[in-house]
């Protein structure tokens, strides 16, 4: 309180006084109006604008407890080509090269097995020549030994001779057929319609009979591969869907085989998963969703209506006056989108999944998508 000066009459100093008072309350006015209104808006209050939001619908589904493993997509028909015959390789595709089935993938210099061919279709003519001359001698002969005893031995002899040459000839033939077939397989071809992978040998180099030359794989015969724990096996079946976690987003697919004969080492089964679509790459990493136990009833709400604190996990519930409620609960497993949870909801009880970072227990909702809730 200031002190009054003399020139003040009695009773002046306190009038001022209460006067800036007054000046002074009236300025706090629009602040305290504004932080009302922010109080109002925040909790939404009855009669105050509704905060929109989209809900969805606890629900009772089915569900099993899953660990993840790892997996790799393979081909389904993949093959190691080798050379069959010794040479020097004079053509080899080139790594990503597309082959038909029974095309060549890899040449081997067959210029030697072509002049054995050469060489024994000449032999082959040479047997065929003699074998006709002795069939016309046998006949000559056989005119002659009606006259003479010592024709008669010569006939046996050229019987003989032509018997031996026939085998000859035979054995002429099937030599041929076998340098065909070395010639044959200085081509390395494709076993099914296939892309070279891996290139082992290059044009130029000397290969032996069984050195790897190129491996081949079906782009389009896919499946994954993965090692599931002999504990999952009682709960892993054939044609079955499992879910698959690539690049940040699931799919489900069917499981192609199960091969029950586990390691005793590794304790694991060997897990192969149908692939039907042609957006998977050969070598891709995955992630395999495995069920530990029978599936059983649970109550589910989606991901995106968890809220997550250090404290615990939330959801906001919607009642029948489009309040929101708090309502704690306890996550259990997981399955695609949906979530298992433990607390006071029940089937049918609407959740916030859109809209709710800013909701406060009572906050009135405006349900986006509901035409009985738009604002007249």
């Amino acid at each position: 309180m200031g002190a009054i000066t003399s020139g003040d009459r009695p009773g002046q100093g306190m009038r001022k006084q209460a006067t800036r008072f007054k000046k002074q309350a009236f300025l706090c006015i629009p602040v305290y109006l504004l932080f009302a209104l922010t109080l109002t808006s925040i909790h939404a209050a009855p009669g105050g604008r509704s905060a929109p939001v989209e809900v969805a619908t606890a629900q009772r589904v089915l569900m099993a407890p899953r660990t993840w493993v790892a997996g790799t997509v393979i081909s389904r028909n993949e093959a190691r080509l080798a050379a069959e015959v010794a040479g020097t390789l004079v053509m080899v595709k080139d790594v990503g090269t597309r082959v038909k089935e029974g095309g060549v993938v890899a040449r081997i210099d067959p210029t030697f097995s072509k002049l054995k061919i050469e060489e024994l279709q000449a032999q082959v003519e040479s047997d065929r020549a003699r074998l006709q001359f002795l069939d016309s001698e046998v006949r000559r002969n056989q005119r002659l030994a009606k006259q003479n005893n010592a024709a008669q031995i010569r006939l046996e002899q050229v019987r003989a001779d032509r018997e031996v040459a026939r085998n000859e000839l035979r054995i002429a033939r099937v030599r041929l057929r076998q340098a065909r077939e070395e010639l044959r397989r200085h081509s390395l071809r494709a076993p099914f319609d296939s892309v070279v992978a891996e290139r082992f040998k290059h044009r130029g180099e000397r290969v032996a009979v069984g050195d790897s030359v190129v491996r081949v794989v079906d782009p389009r015969s896919l499946e994954v591969r993965a090692q599931a724990p002999l504990a999952t096996r009682d709960f892993i079946q054939e044609g079955e869907p499992l879910t698959l976690s690539v690049g940040g987003k699931q799919v489900s697919a069917l499981v192609r085989a199960l091969v029950t004969a586990g390691d005793d080492r590794s304790r694991l089964l060997d897990l192969r998963i149908q692939l039907d679509d042609g957006a998977w790459t050969v070598g891709q990493p995955v992630r395999v969703a495995l069920p530990t136990a029978k599936p059983a009833m649970v109550l589910a709400v989606p991901r995106d209506a968890l809220v997550l604190r250090r404290a615990g996990a939330f959801v906001f519930r919607i009642d029948a006056d489009n309040k929101a409620q708090r309502v704690p609960v306890k996550l259990g497993v997981a399955s695609g989108d949906l979530v298992a949870v433990n607390g006071a909801l029940k089937p049918g009880d609407r959740v916030v999944v859109r809209g709710g970072e800013r909701l406060r227990p009572g906050s009135v909702v405006k349900i986006l998508g509901d035409d009985s809730q738009r604002e007249k």
